[in-house]
């Protein structure tokens, strides 16, 4: 290793960046034009770029996983904007110091004309008190709020301050925006790793854009990583290959919070894959769960009703495979009962499908609730009471097994729905069968 042909300067500037913070923290644009990626919100004649740049905010939202650039655009728009800029993290901020941004803002209005925003990182975590302080000055426009939050805010943040911000939704960024972010990180020589005289191969560079999953952040700390770990080569480089790249980014950083909005579409998809049929889409959004921590005990409940909702009798051993896993997994416990829930979701993905019990049961309820019940036929009521008989208590009862068949036509129903029809076997699977009962012939 040549560690001569390394100046002296390069050496002091390798010493201000590691001086300086993460690298992800330095490279964040200071511009519109410097930012990355999100080009349907921020994109030059959007809706957002446009009040930036006119520096004609209204309070906002920013929704998004980690290292899509919400924190960056609230930077970007301290840069820009010719208001009084002050941020607050939520996590470590209380309603004393909400009331001080306030007062402080009032004042400067009050003195200079001059607008205040004020930007809350990771907002979801202020309880309801704490957004109840800041709405009146967001209302009265004491304030422009910009929140950042990696939760969805329609469960998060109250409904009063939503109504008067506007949200903007950011999404992992994509492959080609990671790649122009390390690139630009490499040959910086200002706030980046240019000093480092970094060379990547291009296998190291796509499993660092794969492995990131659209979170830039993820991406820069393990190249920063790489860049102070790896010594210099002959030629007095830095090259980061792929067996270095997997050493500095080794576990794919799923996003997935078991209160938030990941945790809702997860199981959301993994309930749908089952009902369409899909085991592989089955076993991607179980592995998904199983690998972010979820609870198997939550896995397998909407794994059962699953198996009554939408296999229902066209296959009735689903669910008993289903609560089977349930009480299996309470025996054996994690890691094993994974294979427990892989083998209850397959068989309800495979089964034939019914969603007949859900229908049907929907279609009962829908009249009792509006009041359509009417009264119990007097021969089925019962009768093992004294003086049943005077009042015409189950005399008429036709009892089914002493006919021919185990069946006797007679009304069930109540008088005012005696011709109700809720249940309508469909032709799968072992609900076919169903059709062949003399009640059930004919129907639809």
């Amino acid at each position: 290793m040549k560690n001569n042909q390394f100046s002296l300067f390069d050496m002091n500037r390798e010493m201000e960046i590691k001086k300086d913070g993460p690298l992800a923290m330095r490279m964040r644009p200071e511009t519109l034009e410097e930012f990355i990626g999100q080009e349907d919100i921020i994109g030059p004649g959007k809706l957002l770029y446009r009040a930036i740049k006119a520096d004609k905010l209204t309070s906002l939202v920013f929704f998004g996983p980690p290292g899509t650039g919400k924190t960056t655009l609230a930077k970007v728009i301290a840069n820009t904007t010719q208001s009084h800029f002050e941020q607050l993290n939520a996590v470590t901020s209380g309603v004393a110091d909400i009331k001080k941004v306030v007062e402080e803002a009032k004042n400067r209005r009050g003195m200079y004309g001059k607008k205040t925003i004020l930007f809350v990182d990771e907002i979801h975590r202020f309880n309801k008190s704490q957004q109840d302080a800041l709405l009146p000055s967001v209302e009265d426009g004491t304030l422009t709020l910009i929140g950042a939050t990696t939760e969805n805010p329609y469960f998060e943040v109250n409904d009063a301050l939503l109504s008067r911000s506007t949200i903007f939704r950011l999404h992992p960024l994509k492959d080609d925006d990671i790649r122009k972010i390390i690139q630009r990180c490499i040959s910086d020589e200002r706030k980046g790793l240019g000093a480092y005289r970094i060379e990547i191969t291009p296998d190291a560079m796509a499993h660092l854009i794969n492995i990131a999953n659209g979170d830039a952040r993820a991406a820069l700390n393990a190249l920063e990583l790489a860049a102070l770990t790896t010594e210099r080569n002959e030629s007095d480089r830095i090259l980061i290959d792929l067996k270095i790249a997997e050493e500095c980014i080794q576990k794919r950083a799923i996003h997935y919070d078991k209160k938030g909005e990941n945790h809702y579409d997860t199981i959301s998809a993994f309930i749908k894959s089952m009902r369409g049929s899909d085991p592989d889409a089955v076993l991607h959004y179980l592995a998904k769960m199983l690998y972010a921590g979820e609870d198997p005990l939550f896995i397998i409940r909407r794994i059962i009703i699953c198996a009554s909702e939408d296999v229902g009798n066209a296959d009735p051993n689903a669910l008993v495979v289903a609560v089977a896993a349930a009480n299996a997994l309470q025996m054996v416990g994690m890691p094993e009962g994974r294979l427990i829930l892989s083998q209850a979701a397959l068989y309800v993905a495979c089964a034939p499908k019914s969603n007949t019990a859900l229908t049907s049961i929907m279609k009962a309820l829908g009249d009792i609730e509006s009041g359509n019940t009417g009264a119990v036929p007097l021969h089925l009521r019962n009768n093992a009471f004294k003086g049943a008989k005077e009042w015409g208590y189950g005399i008429e009862y036709k009892y089914p097994h002493d006919f021919e068949g185990n069946y006797v036509e007679q009304q069930y129903l109540p008088d005012e729905l005696a011709d109700k029809k809720y249940y309508f076997p469909s032709g799968n699977g072992q609900e076919k069968k169903h059709h062949d009962l003399p009640k059930l012939k004919n129907r639809g």
